[in-house]
């Protein structure tokens, strides 16, 4: 597992804003804080991934350097992860995205565990290809695992690698019970826990929200 913030870097300026209670009435700064950062654990992603040799022509000759074999795809959990998606979208320019809409039901009377509702999706071929899984954030895990079993319609996947700007331990030990593809954890920071509501603690509250305003 990938946590960034246990080596210091900038994006910790990036995290901390987004958790500040006076920089998070900035709409606008949050969007662009979930930017930064989805492109700096993209660069950190590519670093994993499978090169090759290519032969380049230059005006004063050629050269060899080593590229990527194949561009991921990218999938991101609808709201929330749209300008973390963007992040990741800019360092992976020609790589193809899908779009998953899932969201947790509140509890009802008498009910304990957390329902995660799944009512859109639109995504390219997924067979035999690396598939980069965003939300930034993973709190139960079940909005993950519900979602690649969905994705799994559209091909197996090779591997997935699942980015998210903040992670739950709860939500990581669920993904690895209930996920049987290959996969890895790419996270900025790893919170302490999930609270009764299954909310990250201490997290940064509702990112949807945060980002582009409440919902009824």
């Amino acid at each position: 597992m990938f946590i960034l913030t246990r080596n210091n870097s900038i994006a910790n300026q990036f995290l901390a804003e987004l958790r500040d209670l006076s920089v998070q009435g900035d709409r606008m700064r949050f969007r662009k804080n979930l930017e930064r950062l989805g492109e700096i654990m993209a660069y950190e992603i590519s670093k994993s991934l499978p090169y090759a040799p290519k032969v380049l022509s230059g005006p004063f000759g050629t050269l060899q350097s080593e590229l990527l074999v194949e561009q991921p795809v990218i999938v991101s959990v609808l709201r929330a992860a749209v300008p973390f998606h963007q992040g990741v979208l800019n360092f992976f320019d020609r790589a193809d995205s899908g779009f998953i809409g899932a969201y947790r039901v509140e509890n009802r009377p008498g009910e304990t565990e957390i329902a995660i509702q799944l009512n859109y999706m639109a995504a390219p071929s997924l067979e035999n290809k690396t598939v980069l899984l965003v939300d930034p954030m993973l709190a139960t895990g079940k909005s993950f695992v519900k979602s690649v079993q969905h994705l799994m319609n559209h091909g197996k996947p090779k591997q997935i690698e699942i980015a998210s700007v903040i992670a739950a331990p709860e939500g990581i030990e669920y993904i690895e019970k209930n996920l049987k593809v290959p996969h890895r954890f790419w996270t900025v920071a790893l919170d302490e826990k999930l609270n009764a509501q299954s909310y990250i603690i201490p997290g940064l509250g509702d990112a949807g929200d945060l980002a582009f305003g409440p919902k009824i």
